[in-house]
């Protein structure tokens, strides 16, 4: 239950101090903390003064409220004019205003609000919150001392971490920059490599000096340069410095010192070149032309070159066992990197070492090939036998030296026809054949000389002189207006042979163990038909054995492309009856080995009587009733017919 609020009479300064000392005893014995009855009370006199100073009576009501289930308690303080308002220079403000509210955390004793105190106590009790006041102040200020020192000292720590983790931050951009920059060198030096490795086997791919410019201009251009121009000294240059070269050491094996010598220098006349390329070829280094220096590694800066004055020239020397060319580049851009200039210098290292090893092979192919075709045999001349012979070397590798045809007559008057390959290639091989075609033409003069017994007694030769070296062979005999053929193999390719109606055979007796293989071996003779009209045909395996399809397929074309022939081709044109038997069977241009093609061919003119006579009563194994175009090819596992 709510009590009856205490209305104090305010009037004076004095009944103003006596009602703040009634609130003041309210507060304090409703256990409001003494911070909080200093506001309340602060409060109350500043409301106590304006009322004061519109003058008149005015009303104090103290109203104090217990605690409830819904609200705390608390004491209510309004002020009021006691009677009319006074004229003063606040009657525009509201008569009243809101009261003064102070939250009692207990309720006060009953008769505290019309008990006043004395004002000297209520004084002394404004003093003592005044010190109460005073003290927690002093101790806010000391805690607000501490804090802000705190709070400093926080701040520094804050400004300290912020600056490490700025400084952290700035280490950590750096060391990402440096790893960016470092990934990308390596990659860089990766792809340089790769590059290299990728060029360097693409120019050595080859042994052909054309080739190799031309894949290492698609190579540079133009992501490693403008354009490329690559000058190849000739032979008389290198054979010039070869022989200052044997001079010069002649002169030092004589005593006579070292006399001096000039620096290599270019060619004699010829196109016109930059002063950069000229330069490489005389010092032997690479040399870069361009307005400002390059600084690059190993490579002599030049001024800029007249035909490029704003492009860098980048001259390199080709050399291996001596200088063959110089490399010119034209950069892609303002200027050559460092790194891609040292890729560039050993790539040109490389470059020449594939020219040089080119031009050895060719070279080497060239003497092995004169030297063959130097032993290859002039066709005789023979009554009623046409001949005809082809040799083509390989288009690609050292695959040259071991093929060889000869034809030659006997002293009887009969002419041997020879076939042969020996194992190997290059000069060796080249030299061995001279031998056997030497040796073999020796035994080809004795009176019982026939193809089994000469390549018997080639077959004891090799294995006594060249051991561990082998050959095939295959001798052909024909006596000049006789019917028949007498020949012998040693592990060649069958003969062909076509009569005069067309149909083709394959000689494909059982051929004999290789020549020089080490078993003893006696090569028997076969006979074969040969009427007049009839083509006999010797090949090395060149011409019909392909990687991917064997030997057997080879010989079937053969077979159909003589067959594909007339006789009076044969007889009018036997060359160019050879070089279409070339053309079909070597339909690509490119080769891996030797070739070598005999034709003989029996004319079909009317015999004279004599050997008519002689040849009548001889059976003709050709004999037959087959169509003209028929071909009979038979393999060597077994044979099949096909028509045409």
């Amino acid at each position: 239950m709510t009590a009856a609020p205490a209305v104090r009479t305010i009037a004076s300064v004095a009944d103003a101090a006596r009602a703040r000392a009634a609130v003041d005893r309210v507060a304090t014995e409703g256990g409001v903390p003494a911070v909080d009855r200093v506001r309340f009370r602060t409060a109350l006199t500043a409301r106590l003064r304006r009322c004061l100073g519109r003058g008149g009576a005015w009303e104090l009501r103290i109203q104090v409220r217990p605690a409830t289930a819904v609200q705390d308690g608390r004491v209510d303080v309004s002020l009021r004019p006691a009677g009319p308002r006074p004229p003063g220079p606040a009657d525009d403000e509201a008569d009243d205003e809101p009261s003064l509210t102070c939250p009692l955390p207990r309720r006060p004793a009953e008769g505290g609000l019309r008990a006043g105190l004395p004002l000297s106590e209520a004084l002394l009790r404004a003093d003592e919150d005044t010190a109460a006041v005073l003290r927690l102040l002093d101790e806010r200020e000391h805690l607000l001392r501490l804090h802000r020192e705190e709070l400093h000292q926080t701040n520094q720590g804050v400004l300290a971490l912020h600056a490490d983790l700025e400084a952290a931050a700035r280490a950590q951009r750096a060391l990402l920059d440096a790893e960016r920059a470092a990934r990308a060198e390596a990659e860089r030096a990766r792809r340089l490599l790769t590059f290299l490795g990728d060029a360097s086997a693409a120019v050595t791919a080859s042994l052909s000096h054309t080739a190799i410019l031309r894949c290492l201009s698609a190579l540079l251009v133009p992501e490693y340069a403008e354009h490329v121009d690559v000058w190849l000294f000739d032979e008389e240059h290198e054979e010039h410095e070869e022989r200052e070269e044997h001079e010069e050491k002649e002169e030092r094996e004589e005593g006579g010192g070292e006399r001096s010598r000039a620096a290599p220098g270019p060619p004699g006349p010829g196109p016109e070149h930059p002063a950069a390329a000229v330069a490489a070829a005389r010092t032997g280094r690479p040399q870069h032309a361009a307005p400002h220096p390059g600084r690059l590694p190993g490579v002599d800066d030049l001024p800029p070159a007249a035909r490029s004055p704003r492009r860098p020239l980048l001259a390199l020397p080709l050399a291996a066992r001596r200088l063959l060319g110089v490399l010119t580049l034209t950069a892609p851009g303002p200027r050559f990197d460092a790194d891609t200039t040292v890729m560039l210098v050993e790539l040109a290292r490389r470059v020449g070492i594939a020219l040089d090893n080119a031009r050895r092979y060719e070279q080497y192919r060239d003497t092995a090939e004169t030297l063959q075709r130097a032993q290859l045999t002039d066709l005789p001349t023979v009554p009623r036998l046409l001949l005809a012979a082809r040799y083509l070397p390989a288009t690609r590798g050292l695959n040259i030296g071991g093929d060889w045809y000869d034809a030659f007559r006997q002293p009887d008057g009969s002419l041997l026809a020879v076939i042969g390959d020996v194992t190997g290639h290059g000069l060796h091989a080249a030299v061995v054949m001279g031998r056997l075609r030497t040796a073999l033409r020796a035994y080809a003069v004795a009176d019982d000389a026939t193809p089994g017994r000469v390549l018997t007694q080639l077959h004891r030769m090799l294995r006594h002189l060249q051991p561990g070296l082998y050959a095939t062979a295959l001798i052909a005999r024909i006596r000049p207006g006789e019917r028949e053929v007498v020949w012998a193999s040693a592990g060649h390719p069958p003969a062909v042979v076509r009569d005069d109606a067309g149909t083709v055979r394959v000689l494909d007796a059982k051929p004999g163990v290789m020549l020089g293989v080490p078993v003893p071996c006696a090569y028997p003779d076969h006979v074969a038909g040969l009427p007049p009209g009839s083509s006999l045909v010797l090949y090395t395996d060149g011409l019909v054995e392909r990687r991917a399809r064997g030997i057997d397929p080879g010989i079937e074309r053969l077979g159909r492309a003589l067959a594909a022939l007339s006789t009076p081709e044969l007889e009018q044109a036997p060359d160019a009856a050879a070089d279409a038997l070339l053309k079909t069977l070597l339909y690509d241009s490119e080769r891996d080995d030797d070739v070598c093609l005999l034709l003989c061919h029996a004319e079909a003119g009317p015999e004279p009587r004599g050997e008519a006579d002689r040849s009548a009563g001889r059976a003709d194994p050709a004999a037959g009733g087959a169509a003209r175009g028929s071909v009979e090819v038979t393999g060597r596992e077994g044979g099949r017919r096909e028509n045409l």
